[in-house]
């Protein structure tokens, strides 16, 4: 187990003003980050790569979404292509920042409702679209790690049973799932079984408070989560996302009204012991 944060507390896009972050995330023992992907070019997340690296740190991961003009899920033949063109863009800045993985809800745009839930055509769509994005990301050494998210942020892909299926579906070894423990406490019935039902199927965790807060500070079912990931045998990233009202887009598209925490500060330093400590209890016996 390695263990992450996502940048997105702080910015949608980091640069050499964040950098003082790294050296205080490596100081409280994390492995590496995951960075927000929204603008930029290879230049820079190569940069980005080379201040890690100086700072005993690598990237975890990236992180990005659809967009209602490049929705993989469009019945227009156009839009589809430029969704596909920007999971392309979005691999190739992966590969320049040094990360071995892309996830997020890129499946679809957040917060676009028809009203109804996901078609079969709009499943063989985003079907279409991901594999073509899985070949490509074959090539740069890149996993593809879809993000489910709950019903109130988007209708097409909100539980684990449907990213599943939409992994079976593209059949490719680039494309996969992750798991986010805020996603999951609104939409699983039972959190172990759901767990267990995407063994081998799922490939990065977001550790996420059910309020987006500090981890451990809410009531997500922590242990049983814990538990469950090591009955598994999981081994991949555990990657605090949490999110505040410092950036105002970011906050309304999370709907983040209200302090979480007391300070940023709070959310790394505690919730990396609480992820380590917690991690260590669920050692199987």
């Amino acid at each position: 187990m390695k263990t992450g944060m996502n940048m997105l507390l702080w910015a949608t896009h980091i640069t050499q003003e964040h950098y003082p972050l790294f050296g205080k995330l490596k100081a409280v023992g994390f492995d590496g980050v995951e960075l927000p992907l929204f603008e930029g070019d290879a230049a820079h997340y190569q940069s980005l790569a080379k201040e890690l690296k100086n700072q005993g740190l690598v990237c975890s991961s990236v992180v990005t979404i659809a967009t209602e003009d490049a929705n993989p899920i469009s019945p227009d033949a156009g839009v589809r292509s430029k969704a596909l063109d920007r999971l392309k863009w979005a691999i190739e800045m992966t590969a320049a920042a040094g990360g071995g993985l892309l996830c997020g809800p890129y499946h679809s745009p957040l917060a676009v409702f028809t009203g109804q839930g996901p078609t079969a055509d709009e499943k063989k769509r985003a079907a279409d679209v991901l594999r073509q994005a899985a070949e490509e990301a074959q090539k740069h050494h890149i996993k593809l790690a879809i993000e489910y998210l709950n019903r109130f942020e988007c209708y097409f892909l909100t539980t684990a049973a449907d990213a599943k299926a939409l992994v079976q579906s593209v059949n490719h070894p680039n494309f996969r799932m992750m798991y986010d423990t805020f996603h999951a406490n609104i939409e699983e019935k039972a959190i172990a079984p759901t767990i267990q039902s995407i063994a081998g199927h799922f490939i990065h965790v977001h550790i996420s408070e059910n309020d987006r807060g500090t981890p451990g500070t809410g009531h997500v079912l922590w242990d049983e989560t814990f538990k469950a990931l090591r009955q598994v045998n999981y081994d991949g990233w555990l990657v605090i996302e949490a999110f505040s009202r410092a950036l105002p887009d970011l906050a309304a598209a999370t709907k983040v009204w209200r302090d979480l925490f007391p300070n940023m500060e709070e959310v790394y330093t505690q919730g990396i012991r609480f992820m380590k400590e917690k991690w260590a209890a669920a050692r199987p016996v």
